[in-house]
């Protein structure tokens, strides 16, 4: 089977499950991260879990890896808050793994313009968890590494009450399960989130520590 083009492969994929805009699509992807999505600056600021009071609201990032983030700049809870989905990941350095993976499937401008959805971001850790062979085989195979980047995502925002016992459709087409409370959730028994509820303007991002694999 001849394999899709890049630009084919990631409309049709999306269409077929999410509301998208696909308005910045018009040629071939682009390597940057950069989307022509409206910078949403109304777009509500998340804070840190430090910056919770006692009553632990769960409207605010969580998790032992949000220690991490930077406080200031694009990378920030505040800075992610405005951008677009790809490139508030693209601002977070534990994430360049995955930017790097999502530029080569084609998908920055699909997932930039794609409204309201869940991310579940694996963390440059979570890549090294494979063997670099195979994970250099998954890189440079784009039907394959679009099949597992769109099964990290989920076609409505989920808040972490969502993810107690819940399961989702993907963009890839099939499920993904979530279970857990408080500040501990697991989603397919398996991946850990390690900084769960980060908002950017267009998704609920939820940093995960282990890379979700489809049935292929």
């Amino acid at each position: 089977m001849n394999t899709p083009t890049r630009r084919t492969l990631g409309v049709l994929v999306a269409a077929a499950v999410l509301p998208v805009v696909l308005t910045a699509c018009s040629g071939s992807s682009s390597d940057s991260v950069e989307s022509d999505a409206p910078d949403k600056a109304s777009a509500p600021a998340a804070k840190s879990s430090n910056d919770m009071d006692g009553s632990s609201s769960m409207d605010q990032p969580f998790g032992a890896a949000c220690s991490a983030v930077p406080k200031n700049g694009a990378g920030s809870f505040d800075g992610m808050a405005k951008a677009p989905v790809a490139t508030a990941a693209s601002n977070n350095p534990a994430l360049s793994t995955l930017v790097t993976a999502v530029k080569k499937a084609g998908l920055v401008d699909t997932l930039n313009n794609a409204q309201n959805i869940t991310v579940f971001a694996p963390t440059n850790d979570a890549f090294d968890k494979i063997p670099k062979a195979t994970l250099d085989k998954v890189l440079n195979n784009e039907a394959e590494l679009t099949k597992i980047l769109t099964y990290h995502v989920v076609g409505q925002k989920l808040a972490p009450k969502d993810l107690e016992k819940g399961s989702f459709d993907t963009l890839e087409q099939s499920k993904l399960t979530t279970s857990g409370s408080g500040e501990s959730y697991t989603v397919n028994d398996s991946a850990k989130v390690v900084c769960g509820n980060v908002k950017t303007a267009n998704a609920n991002v939820y940093i995960i520590d282990t890379v979700l694999m489809p049935k292929m």
